[in-house]
């Protein structure tokens, strides 16, 4: 009989890892359990819970087969061989370290259960992100409460980007296992390996020591966002000086030590990983006496901040410094193209600022559904990342002036202005010519994914707006901008 894997959490990391697992490893049974009913029923259904592309094909390939997703949880814990442990490490939203340390409570309840239901010898994988050292807590939970059992803590963080999650998880730049630096502890680096080994080229899996591995995920998302916020820093500069974002980007990205990658300017970077991993990275460096280490690590979130501030005060500005009343069109609300995620999206605090401003807006996004901007958009900092029914949400009055809308030409109809918030695909093939004539005049556009082409747009008779690029003159002599 093969080695039989169960992955407690059912979620962005859990289900897509172990789709792929079940389909390159077919003598494997790998069972994926998550307490949420209605989430398993979703996974077991043809309308998958979160929309990845290429997540359905292999779903399909191998459920029923060697892929299963349960709400029995202790059962299939207890006849795992290896454990993968996937659930929510949210920042912590009240208490010491409120946010920016993690709340570990997911992580200290999966493994009271493991130790409670195991009868047989464990493998626990850390899946999820967790601050470094989580795998000394989970090592005292689990070996107090042995009876004989043999655990061995192994820490394989996940490195998806949302959007290209299936073919990151066919073809990954690399794997990483970080283990003890015991015979049992390499033993069982041996046996994850011996899984991924099946269609992952051996030098493209790597072996750590724990800690390493534990902040290697934290370093990898911290140092992915901080090119970000330096791109979007710089981009404020090229507005001031009359440069140009992308000629700048591409100028730098030519030079081999850097490269081209993640030097997009934006509105500003979201998804579930980049501002929680840096602020837990934050708490970590504060708790282990490195101020200016944490120092130097919250200024990524605070350019972030600036940058969603920035492209709001710009649209206000534009429009006669009040937007109260105006209809403006959202064209997009997922934090980037290809995934239906609103995690930390910025459309979220471009949305606020403009409904704090009195702006009547229409939103249009493919993948997200009416409910959930809505729920989003009524939600306190932090609380998106705890289970559905501990999420307060706050009764705003906001939402009245708020639409949301099945097409991009239903949003704009009547507008006096748009702006495009996502990147997706759709969006660049619009009929600008038809959304400028169903507009108020002067129109705006606010591009804040750089993704349009302002001259074209110029030429219809648009007032531009885009990240990092030579102001429109109407814009440039607007004084609040600067500000």
């Amino acid at each position: 009989m093969g080695v039989t894997i169960c992955c407690i959490g059912a979620g962005y990391v859990g289900g897509p890892t172990m789709a792929m697992i079940a389909l390159k490893c077919p003598d494997i049974v790998v069972n994926v359990v998550d307490i949420s009913k209605p989430r398993i029923a979703a996974w077991n259904s043809d309308e998958l819970p979160i929309y990845e592309p290429g997540l359905d094909e292999v779903v399909k390939a191998c459920r029923g087969k060697n892929l299963f997703f349960s709400t029995d949880v202790e059962r299939l814990v207890a006849e795992a061989d290896i454990v993968f442990v996937s659930v929510n490490t949210p920042t912590k939203t009240r208490g010491l370290g409120a946010g920016k340390a993690a709340d570990l409570t997911y992580w200290e309840s999966a493994a009271r259960m493991i130790a409670d239901v195991s009868t047989s010898d464990k493998i626990v994988v850390e899946k999820s992100t967790v601050p470094v050292k989580t795998a000394e807590a989970i090592e005292k939970i689990l070996t107090h409460n042995k009876k004989g059992i043999n655990f061995e803590i192994l820490s394989n963080p996940e490195f998806l980007a949302e959007g290209t999650a299936m073919e990151d998880l066919d073809k990954p730049d690399r794997v990483l296992i970080g283990g003890r630096e015991t015979p049992g502890g390499q033993k069982a680096i041996a046996a994850l390996k011996a899984v991924y080994a099946h269609w992952v080229p051996e030098e493209n899996i790597l072996t750590t020591n724990l800690w390493s591995a534990e902040l290697s995920k934290l370093a990898a998302n911290a140092f992915l966002a901080q090119r970000i916020s330096s791109i979007n820093a710089m981009s404020a500069l090229c507005e001031a000086t009359g440069a140009d974002v992308k000629e700048v980007a591409y100028a730098v990205g030519k030079d081999s030590r850097i490269g081209p990658k993640f030097l997009n300017a934006s509105v500003g970077f979201g998804g579930s990983c980049f501002q929680k991993d840096i602020l837990n990275l934050v708490y970590i460096c504060e708790c282990n006496g490195l101020p200016e280490v944490a120092h130097y690590w919250k200024q990524v979130v605070q350019i972030n901040d600036y940058q969603k501030d920035r492209f709001v005060r710009r649209v206000v500005s534009s429009m006669f410094n009040t937007v109260s009343g105006k209809k403006i069109a959202i064209l997009g609300f997922a934090f980037k193209k290809d995934t239906g995620d609103t995690r930390e999206t910025p459309a979220i605090d471009v949305c606020r600022g403009l409904l704090e401003d009195k702006a009547l807006l229409s939103v249009y996004d493919a993948q997200v559904t009416e409910e959930q901007i809505k729920r989003d958009l009524s939600m306190n900092k932090f609380d998106w990342d705890h289970p559905q029914h501990l999420q307060p949400t706050n009764p705003t009055t906001l939402l009245n002036q708020l639409t949301v809308v099945k097409d991009a030409y239903e949003a704009t109809k009547g507008a006096h202005g748009l702006c495009v918030i996502t990147e997706w695909d759709e969006f660049k093939t619009l009929d600008f010519q038809k959304i400028y004539d169903n507009m108020q005049k002067p129109a705006f556009i606010f591009d804040g994914r750089n993704v349009l082409n302002i001259e074209e747009l110029r030429k219809i008779g648009f007032v531009v707006y885009s990240i990092g690029k030579p102001l429109d003159p109407w814009v440039k002599d607007l004084p609040a901008a600067a500000h």
